[in-house]
Parts: structure tokens; C-alpha cells; sequence
């Protein structure tokens, strides 16, 4: 069974929505939240992982980590498949997202740095040796308005 054709029922949501709020509860906890067994909550929280409709990640924060500074960046590729770039760029410690994308550029690349003194390395050593990029429109984020890693709300 693959993700596109699992179908939560309103018991995987419930144990969803309490992974999502502490990804390290225990089965028992769930279950007693939801008055199931221990066996239901770790048979059906196996179904979804094995199905790719769910996993239980961490996610750090940026600044705790010491990466001060995020960097999206529009590349635009030539001479080479853009999804072929887009795996070498993805090869790179300092690239946390990668994505090609329809719009002003083939590709869209989000950069954690730790500090200013990274950036013209970054820029001018690692990706200018990336065969295929064309050119490169940086920016700098000023601002985190929202980072929700609860990319697939259900």
C-alpha cells in the first residue's frame, strides 16, 4: 500500500494530531487518550508508516543549531537537466531545502549559514563549481513569519 492509497480513518487522525503535538508519546498514553488498546495505537501507527502516509520526525530549530542565517536563493540552470542540479545542490551541507519549481527560476534553494563570513565561500567556491547554474538571485531573510514543519495538515 502506498500513501496515495491509504485512507486515514478518525482514529489514525486522532493519533496523528497527538504525534504532532509530542512525537514521543507513548503508545500507552495514546491509547489511553483515546480509550484503545496499546496493540490498536502501535498496529495502526505501524500501518500508516509503512503505508508513507505518516513518520515521526524531529525537527531542530534553526537558530539552535547556530544557523543565524537563511538565504532563499533562485537558480537558474543551463546546459544540464535542472532535476540533475538540483541533486548536486542537494549534496550540500548548507542547502536545507531544494525544489524545482515553475516560475522566474528552475530551482529554489533555502541556505542555513552560521555566520556572514560563510557566504561569499558558499557563493562563489561550492555553487559555482555546480555544473548547469546559470545564474543565482539570492536574498536574504530577514524574518521567520511562520515555519509550521506540519507540511501536510490533515
Amino acid at each position: 500500500m502506498s500513501a496515495t492509497d491509504f485512507e486515514f480513518n478518525d482514529l489514525d487522525l486522532s493519533i496523528v494530531e497527538i504525534l504532532k503535538k509530542d512525537g514521543r508519546t507513548s503508545n500507552q498514553k495514546i491509547a489511553d487518550a483515546l480509550g484503545v488498546t496499546t496493540s490498536v495505537v502501535g498496529t495502526r501507527i505501524k500501518r500508516m508508516e509503512e503505508a508513507k502516509a505518516m513518520k515521526v520526525v524531529a525537527v531542530a530549530d534553526f537558530a539552535a543549531l547556530n544557523y543565524n542565517y537563511l538565504f532563499p536563493i533562485g537558480i537558474d540552470v543551463k546546459g544540464r537537466m535542472a532535476k540533475d542540479v538540483a541533486s548536486d545542490l542537494a549534496e550540500l551541507d548548507e542547502v536545507i531545502i531544494v525544489q524545482l519549481v515553475v516560475g522566474k527560476h528552475d530551482i529554489e534553494i533555502l541556505v542555513a549559514l552560521k555566520d556572514m563570513q560563510s557566504l561569499p565561500e558558499f557563493l562563489m567556491v561550492k555553487l559555482s563549481k555546480i555544473k548547469g547554474v546559470r545564474s543565482l538571485d539570492a536574498g536574504y531573510a530577514v524574518d521567520i513569519v511562520k515555519y509550521d514543519f506540519d507540511v501536510a495538515p490533515i
